[in-house]
């Protein structure tokens, strides 16, 4: 057993096998900040965490009771258990694990770039309403495998599940007797370790070994189905938070090393109270082993990095697109046959990056997001109102793959990533049915949630039986949709848009595990055509834009894309420039 904690002379291991006693083993070796030791009697199902304090004794640390404190977790623990007493007060433990399970011969699909389109969901709001999905298994991994969901997902033509994160997550403390949960789950605190709320009844029942089959066993149909599995993952900070924040595992252990500091203070990249510093080695290498684990262990596809700027920080808080982290991910042997795919920004100084990470990458790409949507939205808005409006130079740079953006970073159109909406901000229908964000369920008094939404009601705001809103409505929301999915790159569908799923108007559902953010799988024939036609457009894809051409051009007057209006004539770059409006 060994644990990096360099700043403590002593850390004691507290265990307890299956069916018994707790005991304390003092790590009595430590080397380059590691402390370890030969352990014996830790069979899988152990349970178990570090306990140090700088100012007791070995012979005093060795008498800790481990059910009467928070023992530290360990960052590379498999599984965590959650235990809560009488009094209310929850602990965590890690638990050690097996790693066996029967893949049999299904292999990872590996579906190339140019093929690829993802399809965002979560696991609990992806099926807690699908009526053909039984009850006892919505809203877990095993109805995410469900034959139903995996049907959908089939017919519908997408490649990729990118699920929001499943390392074990908890709530942060503003959450706690409001009633609401961190739904999203971007506060983790396990980097290995599945969360185990996402497991269905039967098998949190059963156990630790139970819950990782289950999760394995949904990866296992989703390749089967030739579907990749995708992981967003929050490496940019933990659930310890900000200062004074409760010591769950990396603050007890090693504070300073493992967090970004200035001038011994916490330096905060992420709005989360903490970012991990990723100028440590330490941190790199812990990152860089999870992400392996989970390919070698769990055949998970590729990684969506949340915040990912803060992950290329060097030591003076400046974002690097040579990060040691970066490089090392994009050449690992391990991750070579992954997709690697930042959020590339953060709230720090500098912290939008689209269009900058290196080679080996790919990037969420906001621009072609906020250009579609002007284009869609707030330009034919303007137009209807008498107003100034933008032109279509930056939607033809969007729909030929963003090569203002991304030609320089020496990638090809593969690294963008295009996408409308995301879990974060409106849905497709809303975008199209709200001017306004309505966040009131969320209890801050909507000040949470974006104002920068580059919607347009339509005229109405909300709901309406009006048939010639709904029906313009409906059009732009396939027009949006019919962008994406032609143009060059790679498109991310968020779970629902494809049926036209509402939210109500709330732009920030990550505290909403309720209706509100749940996939209603209510097929109205508004649903049905939005289907139909999600359907219809990436079956066009499959048969056109297979074979698009992946780079850009390297010469000047070569292109690869040309340019036709509505006369059949070709576009000059002044027509573009100034044409003024789509149909």
């Amino acid at each position: 057993m060994a644990v990096y904690s360099p700043a403590n002379h002593d850390v004691v291991l507290c265990f307890q096998p299956p069916g018994g006693g707790w005991k304390a083993v003092l790590l009595a070796d430590k080397t380059d900040g590691v402390h370890h030791g030969l352990v014996e009697n830790m069979p899988a199902g152990t349970r178990y965490g570090f306990y140090t304090d700088l100012d007791a004794t070995q012979e005093e640390l060795l008498l800790i009771d481990p059910e009467a404190v928070q023992l530290l977790l360990d960052p590379y623990g498999r599984y965590i258990d959650e235990l809560t007493d009488a009094q209310g007060v929850t602990r965590y433990l890690s638990v050690r694990m097996d790693s066996g399970f029967d893949w049999g011969t299904v292999k990872r699909p590996n579906t190339p770039w140019r093929e690829t389109v993802f399809y965002e969901a979560h696991v609990r709001g992806q099926t807690m309403l699908h009526p053909d999905v039984p009850e006892d298994i919505r809203g877990s991994y095993a109805g995410m495998a469900h034959p139903a969901m995996i049907q959908h997902l089939v017919d519908l033509g997408v490649t990729a599940v990118e699920l929001l994160p499943v390392h074990f997550h908890i709530d942060e403390p503003h959450l706690h007797g409001t009633g609401m949960t961190n739904y999203w789950g971007y506060n983790t605190l396990g980097f290995f370790a599945p969360h185990v709320q996402y497991a269905s009844a039967a098998a949190q029942a059963a156990g630790p070994q139970a819950v990782q089959a289950e999760l394995k066993g949904m990866i296992k149909l989703l390749h089967m189905a030739g579907i990749e599995v995708i992981l967003d993952v929050v490496y940019n900070h933990t659930a310890e938070g900000g200062s004074g924040g409760p010591s769950y595992s990396w603050r007890g252990l090693a504070e300073e090393q493992y967090y970004r500091m200035r001038d011994g203070h916490y330096f905060d990249t992420t709005g989360c109270g903490n970012t991990l510093n990723f100028g440590n080695p330490h941190v790199i290498k812990m990152a860089m082993d999870s992400l392996r684990y989970w390919v070698e262990e769990f055949h998970i596809d590729g990684f969506r990095f949340d915040l990912a700027v803060s992950l290329a920080r060097d030591g003076e808080h400046a974002f690097n697109n040579q990060h040691p982290f970066l490089l090392a991910a994009a050449t690992d042997g391990v991750l070579a046959s992954t997709k690697l795919i930042s959020e590339p920004w953060d709230i720090g100084y500098g912290g939008w990056q689209t269009g900058n990470f290196p080679t080996g990458w790919a990037d969420w790409n906001d621009s072609f997001r906020d250009n579609v949507r002007e284009v869609w939205l707030t330009d034919r808005a303007a137009m209807l109102a008498g107003y100034h409006h933008q032109g279509l130079a930056k939607f033809g740079d969007a729909l030929g793959g963003s090569a203002a953006m991304f030609a320089a970073s020496g990638r090809s159109r593969m690294a963008t990533v295009n996408l409308i909406t995301a879990h974060d901000g409106f849905t497709l229908a809303d975008l199209t049915a709200y001017n306004h964000k309505h966040n009131e369920d969320n209890q801050e008094d909507s000040r949470d949630g974006t104002n920068n939404n580059r919607s347009w009601n339509h005229g109405v705001e909300g709901i309406t039986n009006n048939p010639n809103t709904l029906s313009q409505r409906a059009r732009t929301s396939r027009n949006l949709m019919a962008t994406m999915l032609l143009a060059l790159g790679v498109p991310l569908i968020t779970a629902g848009d494809e049926i036209g799923r509402s939210q109500g108007g709330n732009n920030n559902v990550y505290c909403q595990d309720n209706e509100i953010a749940w996939v209603d799988w209510t097929m109205d024939d508004e649903a049905k055509t939005m289907l139909a036609a999600t359907s219809r457009l990436l079956k066009i894809r499959k048969d056109f834009l297979a074979a698009q051409p992946s780079s850009y051009p390297t010469r000047g007057g070569q292109s690869f894309i040309h340019w036709f209006g509505a006369d059949g004539a070709p576009m000059t770059p002044s027509v573009g420039a100034t044409r003024t409006s789509v149909s």
